[in-house]
């Protein structure tokens, strides 16, 4: 391996490992099922903003100063759970924007803290409204953006949902990055939804090189994509999950739902309670976003007999939970994890001439 030194930080997006997942499959309740199967998780919190948000956040204000949509000086402004934002403003600090980012008042305050570290402006939203709500995170954001762009005219609304530029770098750039590291050997590749770009882009490429992989969206019980894939309808209305950065109440034009193969639900309690194994049994601190896939991932492969090279998107870091995931209490209230199974983990802290005593 070759060691470079970077222009800037902006240079070291991209190219990211994957890396095979072993305990964590074999201490599942499914580890019997699952046995036949290879899984592989793209950990994208190598990322320099902790998240595959970097990769889209870098295309798409590029995308803009080659349209003339952004120039010096300018504003981005965006509706994000975070993870784009933070690329957003990565990339902004570096380039001399400035930046305004919406979001819903459910993101971790890690997400909020670490947006306000690179210089940007946060504004929080009510939770759980309606898209079309006037105070619904994508409606504020438009509105700041075009107000914005009416008295600068120098105002960048990156909309990553519907802006196709987010999908076309996944199609060009992380598609073909996971094809190259797994040397065309693979069958399935699973991600979830938040904007549609990831998963969207990487299926056409994938589906190109080998129309049989198998391309698995993982979707939160709340999210209305699972039954717009079967039903083509809305069938159980929004409803609320804790999980951050996947799952929709809305149809993102970079969610190209023909591309799929499946969906399949995971609960709240499953993907929280499998980010904190894959910690301790892989040492990947990952968001909970990350285990949501990789549940769904491991619940569809246990019924596939074939044996399967499985990538699994792990999108970000969980150092932007600790206070949820990783936070005991926190697990504790809002159901997602027993009392009984917090107290019997070694994972308490305690002053060290107390500690001493039992030694």
């Amino acid at each position: 391996m070759s060691l470079k030194i970077s222009e800037s930080i902006l240079d070291t997006i991209g190219e990211t490992p994957l890396v095979r997942l072993q305990k964590v499959i074999r201490s599942s309740p499914l580890a019997s099922s699952l046995s036949h199967h290879q899984f592989f998780g793209k950990i994208e919190y190598f990322n320099p903003g902790g998240s595959v948000k970097d990769r889209i956040a870098l295309a798409m204000i590029a995308a803009a100063e080659k349209r003339g949509e952004l120039k010096a000086g300018g504003t981005i402004v965006e509706a994000t759970a975070g993870n784009t934002g933070l690329g957003l403003a990565l990339v902004a600090a570096v380039k001399g924007y400035k930046c305004i980012f919406v979001l819903p008042a459910k993101m971790s305050e890690e997400k909020r803290a670490l947006l306000r570290a690179y210089g940007a402006k946060v504004v929080i939203t009510p939770t759980g409204v309606e898209p079309e709500n006037p105070l619904s995170h994508y409606s504020v954001a438009k509105k700041i953006a075009t107000s914005l762009k009416e008295k600068t005219g120098n105002c960048f609304y990156a909309n990553q949902y519907h802006n196709m530029d987010n999908m076309q770098l996944h199609y060009d750039v992380t598609g073909p990055e996971i094809w190259k590291q797994t040397k065309g050997e693979m069958d399935m590749f699973i991600a979830g939804v938040g904007t549609g770009g990831t998963l969207s882009g990487v299926a056409k490429y994938l589906k190109e090189q080998n129309k049989d992989i198998k391309i698995i969206c993982t979707d939160p019980v709340g999210s209305i994509l699972y039954d717009l894939f079967y039903h083509g309808k809305i069938v159980d209305p929004p409803g609320a999950y804790m999980v951050e950065g996947v799952g929709e109440d809305m149809l993102p034009d970079n969610c190209k739902l023909k591309l799929y193969d499946d969906f399949i639900k995971v609960t709240d309690q499953e993907a929280f309670q499998l980010t904190r194994k894959l910690a301790t049994e892989e040492g990947l601190c990952v968001g909970p976003s990350s285990a949501l896939i990789l549940a769904g991932a491991m619940n569809y492969a246990a019924k596939v007999k074939k044996p399967s090279r499985i990538v699994v998107m792990m999108p970000d870091s969980g150092k932007s939970y600790l206070s949820k995931v990783f936070n005991d209490q926190w697990m504790v209230d809002n159901n997602l994890e027993k009392v009984e199974t917090i107290k019997s983990a070694f994972n308490v802290e305690v002053m060290a001439e107390k500690e001493l005593k039992n030694y």
